[in-house]
C-alpha cells in the first residue's frame, strides 16, 4: 500500500473516519495502477511487473469527506436534539396535564366539601328551627292549659257553706242572707228577740192572741202572721213560717222596714 505522507500545510489530526477513508481513496488508485499495466496482449504467460508508483490524493477530497462526516454528525445531533425536544414537551404536556388533572380534582373535592359542609349547616339549622318551634309548641300548650286551669279554677263553684241544725246555724245563716240582701242585724239583736218570741223553738204558735182569733197565727221563731211573711219573704229561702232561717230573714226584713232593724225591737212588734 503507498505510503501517504501528510502535507505541511494541515496541522489538525485526522479522525480515524477520516483515515478510513482516505486509505480507501488509496486503494482504489493502487488497483486502477494495476490494471492499466496489464499488456494488451493477454496470451503473455509472463508479465513484468509494474514497478509501485506514488498514489496521489487532493486535499479537497479529505475536506469533502471531513464536511460530510460532520454533516452527518450534525444532523444526527440535530436529530438527538429534536427527539430529545419532543421528549421534554411531551413530558411537559403529560405534566401539565396531570397537573390540571390534579387541580380538577383538588377543586371537585373542595366543592363537594363546601357542599357537604352546605348540607350539614343547612340539616343543622332545620332541626335547630324545628327544636325551637317544638319548644315553642310546648310553651304554647302548657300556657294554654295554665290559662284553662285558671279559668276552671275561676268558674269552679264555691263549695255551699254548711251550718249547724240548730239555733246558733240557723241564726248565723240567716245573718249571711241578710248581709247579702243588705238587711241590717245582728247576731244579739236576732237571738234577743227569738228567746222572747219563742224560746228558740221553730214550731212555736201562738193560739190564743188576736192574730190567732182573726185566723193568722204568729207561727216560729220571731212569732210572723202569714201575711207579713208573704210581704217580706226573701227569695232564696223556704216558703215556709216554720222554716227557721226564712222565719228569721222575713222578720228582720220587717223589722228593718218598720223600726230600722231588728235590734230596735225589744218588745212584741
Amino acid at each position: 500500500m503507498p505510503k501517504i505522507t501528510k502535507k505541511s500545510g494541515h496541522s489538525r489530526a485526522l479522525t480515524r473516519t477520516h483515515k478510513i477513508a482516505i486509505a480507501g481513496v488509496a486503494t482504489l488508485g493502487a488497483a486502477a495502477v494495476a490494471i492499466s499495466a496489464v499488456p494488451s496482449n493477454a496470451q503473455s504467460t509472463t508479465a513484468e511487473a509494474a514497478p509501485a508508483g506514488k498514489v496521489a490524493y487532493s486535499s479537497e477530497q479529505i475536506k469533502d469527506v471531513k464536511a460530510s462526516v460532520t454533516d452527518q454528525l450534525a444532523g444526527a445531533s440535530l436529530k438527538a436534539e429534536q427527539i430529545a425536544a419532543k421528549k421534554h414537551a411531551a413530558a411537559a404536556a403529560e405534566a401539565k396535564k396531570k397537573a390540571a388533572a390534579e387541580a380538577a380534582a383538588k377543586k371537585k373535592a373542595a366543592v363537594a366539601h363546601a357542599k357537604h359542609k352546605a348540607t350539614v349547616a343547612h340539616a343543622k339549622h332545620k332541626a335547630a328551627v324545628a327544636a325551637a318551634k317544638k319548644k315553642a309548641e310546648a310553651a304554647r300548650k302548657a300556657k294554654e292549659a295554665a290559662s284553662r286551669s285558671a279559668k276552671r279554677a275561676a268558674v269552679k263553684p264555691v263549695a255551699a257553706k254548711t251550718y249547724a241544725n240548730n239555733l246558733n246555724g240557723w241564726i248565723n245563716h240567716a245573718l249571711d242572707i241578710m248581709n247579702d240582701k243588705g238587711i241590717p242585724g245582728t247576731y244579739n239583736g236576732l237571738y234577743r228577740n227569738i228567746m222572747r218570741e219563742s224560746s228558740g223553738n221553730p214550731n212555736a204558735i201562738n193560739n190564743w192572741d188576736i192574730n190567732a182569733i182573726n185566723g193568722v197565727p204568729s207561727i216560729g221563731l220571731l212569732q210572723v202572721i202569714k201575711p207579713t211573711f208573704d210581704a217580706y219573704h226573701v227569695a232564696g229561702t223556704a216558703k215556709s213560717q216554720y222554716d227557721p232561717v226564712a222565719n228569721i230573714v222575713a222578720a228582720a226584713n220587717y223589722a228593718a222596714d218598720k223600726y230600722g232593724s231588728i235590734d230596735n225591737v225589744n218588745s212584741a212588734y
